[in-house]
């Protein structure tokens, strides 16, 4: 954020508009915890869709969420003018807008909010008055989102600060009381519980589900129990892992994210795709494993460090191609990912914490 921020009062509002991806959602934490390091007597409020707003509740720093879920492929002119008038009424000083789209600033520029802070993109000229520009130099997500809390030609910093979700234990212990996860008396609560997230945006990301199945089938069968996460959209892959590794799986895939997060919260030990929730899961504190394939992992995994990183052995010439679909059609940086590799680091995920009471 430019000077001209010296000219606010020292404690009006910074509203941030982050990535509405949940992973991105996630690491956008970073910045908020910059930002209060930067301005600790101006107060931090995030624009979230409905589907990330459960997570605002875990992060330290954010006084508020401003829950708006606009539409995707439409300007939707008078929903951004409304949420422009919610914008007016909270007095922001400053606005970062982190994505890049021409959308995502008209309704601060429309609020008339003082100091709007964005990289150059889309003809942004005017909507925004804090312009950027470098923006495809910074090789990571987080450092194009962590450049804007700084001084404009302020240099990128090497380590930035980890993304935090403080779930409290206590809820965590409440919310599996109440969905009664003792898989109909077979568990009496005692088996170390392991997270699967199955899913991701695009199916070149998705670890083949029947080598999910395979994997959760050795580990009930050692003793654990596995809950397969996800939205709704990832229940036929649940159904699939479930059948195959018998009564001590269950399917726990919600539209509520908040579910998720609390399992991941109980969970002794997460495996998940490059998904939104390896980032919730590392975030959290749960070790956990990921699996990467079409990929890089030094762009893209979570800024908390992982109990693993997964990625195939064997040479596959056309990785990472950070494609949703492979294009080859062979997947084999997913494929030659065989369940027998990733075992073991589940095993050594679990060596760092003790079992759940």
């Amino acid at each position: 954020m430019n000077t001209n921020s010296a000219i606010l009062a020292p404690d009006s509002p910074i509203l941030l508009i982050p990535y509405m991806w949940i992973g991105d959602f996630v690491r956008c934490h970073s910045v908020v915890r910059l930002l209060n390091e930067r301005w600790p007597n101006r107060p931090v409020d995030v624009l979230t869709t409905t589907l990330c707003a459960p997570l605002l509740d875990y992060m330290p720093g954010v006084r508020k969420g401003i829950v708006c879920d606009l539409p995707r492929k439409q300007l939707a002119f008078a929903q951004h003018k409304a949420l422009a008038e919610r914008f007016s009424a909270e007095h922001y000083g400053s606005a970062l807008v982190m994505p890049r789209t021409w959308k995502s600033a008209l309704a601060p520029w429309l609020a008339g909010i003082p100091e709007r802070t964005g990289f150059a993109g889309e003809l942004r000229f005017g909507l925004l008055n804090d312009i950027r520009f470098g923006e495809k130099k910074l090789p990571r997500m987080i450092d194009r989102c962590g450049a804007l809390t700084l001084p404009k030609g302020a240099p990128v910093p090497k380590d930035w600060p980890k993304p935090n979700l403080n779930v409290p234990t206590q809820a965590a212990a409440e919310w599996r009381a109440r969905h009664d996860l003792k898989n109909g008396g077979l568990d009496d609560g005692s088996r170390p519980v392991i997270a699967f997230a199955p899913g991701a945006v695009g199916p070149s990301k998705r670890w083949p589900v029947s080598y999910f199945g395979e994997l959760a089938r050795s580990l009930t069968t050692e003793g654990f129990s596995v809950w397969v996460l996800g939205s709704p959209a990832e229940a036929p892959l649940a159904k699939e892992i479930v059948d195959a590794a018998g009564r001590y799986a269950r399917d726990l895939t919600s539209n509520d994210l908040r579910n998720a997060i609390l399992a991941l919260k109980v969970a002794s030990a997460c495996v998940s795709n490059d998904s939104g929730l390896v980032h919730v899961s590392a975030a959290i504190g749960t070790p956990t494993v990921g699996i990467f394939g079409p990929t890089s992992a030094w762009h893209w995994a979570p800024l908390n460090p992982l109990a693993a990183t997964i990625e195939t052995q064997t040479e596959v010439p056309c990785r990472p191609c950070h494609k949703p679909v492979c294009r080859l059609e062979h997947h084999r940086c997913m494929r030659d990912i065989p369940a027998s590799q990733v075992l073991p680091a589940v095993h050594r995920a679990l060596g760092r914490v003790a079992a759940p009471a």
